[in-house]
């Protein structure tokens, strides 16, 4: 049926205009963005599943800076704790040399001079080696039952950086001067226990710098792993969208032409009256 009042021909243009117009619109969002999913409509599921992604993969890079702390506080600690073994090996050579029978009574006076600077320098190191301002050695601050450090995606996933005191009445050294041989021999088998306690302390913070380093390892890979799954879901494959909207852009121009075209049937159709 020919008629005029209505342009059927034209709104059916006009709809395959408008569809094919959207669709080249979405596809330079996906293009410029670099995104599949450029809004919750085009994959709600997708969308939901990609922003838990995105929220581990958050929570396990702070995790990473977590381990960076945690890892930084022992090194900090084993530090100082090489240092008072050092001490304690000088201070055990003092002992020794305190029961040397050609020792004078000035002998002995100067040993046991040195013998109580080393035992202050040990409680000065065990006081002042701090993290953030936290005492780490003292025997009184928090890591001497244990600070958790969050390293996974839960709450509950943590480990704990426990440090025993290093001080000198935590060690049991430095009770008594050291002016005889008979007080030197008592202190000499103190500070072989505290060789011992502090080879012990310093073995276990080894032992969490490790357990550390390999759960930053394993962060790591997960990150990358979210990271790739995401990309899975939301990145738009360049190549593909290219092409569909080089393909849109041809049916929208197609479109285009059909409307101009149907827009001129009416005028034709009014020649019949003429």
């Amino acid at each position: 049926m020919t008629v005029i009042s209505t342009n059927t021909t034209a709104n059916t243009a006009l709809l395959y205009l408008n569809k094919n117009a959207a669709a080249q619109s979405q596809d330079i969002a996906q293009l410029s963005s670099g995104s599949r999913i450029t809004s919750a409509k085009d994959d709600s599921s997708g969308l939901a599943i990609a922003t838990g992604m995105k929220a581990d993969a958050s929570v396990l890079q702070q995790a990473q800076t977590n381990l960076s702390n945690g890892t930084a506080v022992l090194n900090t600690a084993d530090g100082a704790l090489s240092n008072i073994s050092d001490i304690l090996t000088r201070m055990k050579t003092l002992t020794a040399q305190a029961q040397s029978g050609s020792s004078s009574t000035a002998d002995l006076s100067y040993i046991n001079a040195e013998y109580s600077q080393l035992k202050t320098e040990i409680d000065d190191i065990a006081k002042n080696t701090t993290f953030n301002g936290t005492a780490l050695l003292d025997g009184t601050s928090a890591y001497s039952t244990g600070v958790a450090f969050m390293v996974g995606t839960s709450s509950s996933d943590t480990i704990a950086v426990q440090l025993n005191g290093a001080d000198t009445t935590t060690l049991g050294v430095g009770a008594v001067p050291i002016d005889n041989a008979t007080d030197a021999a008592s202190e000499m088998n103190a500070l072989d226990n505290a060789i011992t306690q502090i080879s012990t302390d310093r073995a276990n913070v080894g032992a969490t710098l490790s357990r550390l380093s390999f759960r930053s390892d394993v962060i790591n890979t997960s990150i990358q792993n979210l990271d790739a799954a995401k990309s899975a879901i939301t990145d738009t494959d360049i190549a593909a969208t290219q092409s569909k909207f080089s393909s849109d852009q041809t049916l929208t121009t197609a479109a285009i032409s059909a409307l101009s075209d149907a827009n001129q049937m009416n005028q034709s159709i009014l020649k019949l009256l003429q």
